[in-house]
């Protein structure tokens, strides 16, 4: 059974993280996210530093939508280019797969401000061409790693924490006294399918989301194990898709034991009723950056070890 992790990792050594992650998770490597680096390297600005054609820049309150791309915007595309850089170096000739996590659409409309001020999500031309730009920033990331590593196969993982909030209509507007009006599930579904070819789709939120990531074309999604609706996987689980089960709690941030892992692996598999295959795989629920960085990689090793026993389970019946 392969592990990997969502991507979000402590520190600001994105080589050495990088080093530690193709060594740890090597069947399902997950590209290092370092928040820590700055603003431009967190989830928001690591996504708008894809996208061309449009500017941003930094406020206050966050990301806005403007007319000239800032210095943090410029950093953030400048970030994308050294890490490439470093990637391309550091993984001659790996032939695994390799996992690069992006915010997705409406996870940037809840959180980036248009030039009018409140959210993008309040103006639907521009949280429909800010998630054209997305798509069209990505399709060239990929082209990108293809180029570079020839040899990978490039998984995305889209992030999308925001996706339920904005469905239900409760992202609070900038005021903090109102509400943003709920988005249309097939108007969400929408924007999500152009991305959703070869891809996850990550969401650390409680409730029901998978049938939206089916509809949207997604080839697997990544959940938290303590979160997520056990029907909806039992399901997803039949139609054997990919399900990355993210067993490590990341919000304790303390290090979990094999056998701890175990038992919360084999309590949603069972109940489920999933049957072993290269479609499950084992996973931290969301990102590690606020973890000590001694304990990420032991963690990760405990893992590692924790799939071999339920995979051996699972075969058993």
């Amino acid at each position: 059974m392969r592990v990997t992790a969502a991507g979000s990792l402590p520190g600001a050594d994105f080589r050495g993280a990088l080093t530690a992650m193709a060594e740890a998770l090597p069947d399902l490597l997950p590209l290092p996210e370092l928040p820590a680096r700055g603003v431009a390297s967190a989830m928001v600005g690591r996504a708008l530093g894809l996208v061309e054609g449009l500017a941003f820049d930094l406020q206050p309150a966050g990301w806005r939508l403007t007319q000239h791309s800032e210095a943090e915007h410029r950093r953030a595309r400048a970030q994308w280019r050294h890490d490439l850089d470093d990637a391309e170096e550091l993984l001659q000739g790996f032939e695994g797969a390799l996992k690069v996590a992006v915010a997705g659409p409406w996870t940037l409309a809840a959180s980036v401000e248009r030039p009018a001020g409140d959210r993008l999500l309040a103006d639907h031309g521009a949280r429909r061409e800010v998630a054209q730009a997305l798509a069209e920033g990505i399709a060239g990331l990929r082209a990108e790693l293809a180029r570079r590593l020839p040899g990978a196969t490039v998984v995305l993982q889209v992030d999308e924490p925001a996706l339920l909030a904005v469905v239900a209509g409760e992202i609070p507007t900038a005021s903090g006294f109102g509400k943003h009006r709920g988005v249309d599930a097939a108007e969400a579904v929408e924007a999500l399918r152009p991305i959703s070819d070869g891809a996850l789709l990550h969401n650390c939120a409680p409730g029901p989301w998978l049938d939206l990531a089916r509809r949207a074309g997604f080839d697997g999604v990544a959940v938290d194990s303590r979160l997520a609706d056990l029907d909806e996987l039992a399901q997803w689980a039949d139609e054997r898709r990919t399900l990355v089960l993210g067993v490590v709690d990341t919000s304790s941030a303390r290090r979990q034991g094999v056998d701890e892992l175990v038992r919360e692996a084999l309590r949603v598999l069972r109940t489920i009723q999933a049957e072993a295959g290269d479609h499950l795989v084992l996973g931290t629920a969301c990102g590690m950056a606020g973890w000590r960085q001694d304990d990420v990689v032991p963690q990760l090793e405990a893992l590692s070890r924790a799939a071999s026993h339920v995979e051996e389970e699972l075969a058993r019946g």
